[in-house]
C-alpha cells in the first residue's frame, strides 16, 4: 500500500519546484507549525495520523517546543498508512488553511486517537476544536503529496521521521534524548549566528 501511494503522488509539484530546499522544509507557509516565530531551531516533523508511535511521539515535540521558546515545530504530515491516513492528514491540512488558529487542536485530537482514523473520526476531530463541518481542499492534497515528495528526496522510509538542525532521526526516541539533541543543535546554532 505505501508503495502504491508514492507512486500515485510522485509527479514534482509546482510548489517545491518554486522554493528553495530550505523553505520548502523550513518555511513554507503552507506547512503547519507550532512554536517560537522567530526559532533559532526548526525542527520538521514528519507524522501520520494514523502512526502509532507518532501518536507517542508527538506530544514530546510539543513539550520540546513549550519548554524551548528558541524552538518552531513544523508539521509534515505523510499518509504513509493508507487512505484513512489521506482522510486524516486533508482534513487536519484544511483546518490550517482555514483556520490555522484551531490546528494544532485538531492536530492533538487526531494524534491522540487510538487505532485508524476515518472520515467520522476526522469531522469529529474538526468538531471537537469548535468548528462546522469543513470540506476538505484540493490544497491540502497538493500539501500532502508535496510531503510524500519530500520525504522521498530525503530517504524518510517511515513516521515519525524528525530533522533537528543537521541531523535526521528515524523513529521515535526518548524524551531524554529528544532533549539532548534539542539542547546540542540550539548550542550549535548559537554559535553559528556569532
Amino acid at each position: 500500500m505505501k508503495t502504491l501511494m508514492l507512486i500515485m503522488m510522485m509527479v514534482i509539484s509546482p510548489a517545491v519546484l518554486a522554493m528553495t530546499p530550505e523553505d520548502t522544509l523550513f518555511n513554507n507557509p503552507t506547512s503547519p507549525w507550532f512554536g517560537a516565530k522567530n526559532p533559532r531551531l526548526t525542527i520538521v516533523s514528519f507524522t501520520d495520523y494514523n502512526c502509532p508511535y507518532c501518536k507517542q511521539f508527538d506530544p514530546m515535540l510539543e513539550k520540546v517546543a513549550e519548554e524551548n521558546p528558541d524552538v518552531k515545530v513544523v508539521i509534515k504530515l505523510l499518509p504513509f498508512r493508507g487512505a484513512s491516513s489521506i482522510i486524516a492528514g486533508r482534513a487536519a491540512m484544511t483546518v490550517w488553511e482555514q483556520h490555522p488558529e484551531k490546528f494544532l487542536l485538531v492536530h492533538q485530537r487526531l494524534m491522540s486517537k487510538k487505532g485508524q482514523h476515518d472520515e467520522a473520526s476526522a469531522l469529529e476531530a474538526v468538531k471537537y476544536a469548535g468548528l462546522e463541518p469543513i470540506r476538505v481542499t484540493p490544497a491540502s492534497y497538493l500539501e500532502l503529496k508535496t510531503n510524500v515528495e519530500i520525504a522521498e528526496v530525503l530517504g524518510i522510509q517511515g513516521t515519525p521521521a524528525t530533522i533537528i538542525g543537521d541531523q535526521l532521526i528515524a523513529g521515535a526516541i526518548s524524551y531524554e534524548d529528544l532533549q539532548k539533541v534539542v539542547k546540542e543543535q540550539l548550542a550549535k546554532a548559537k554559535h553559528d549566528q556569532t
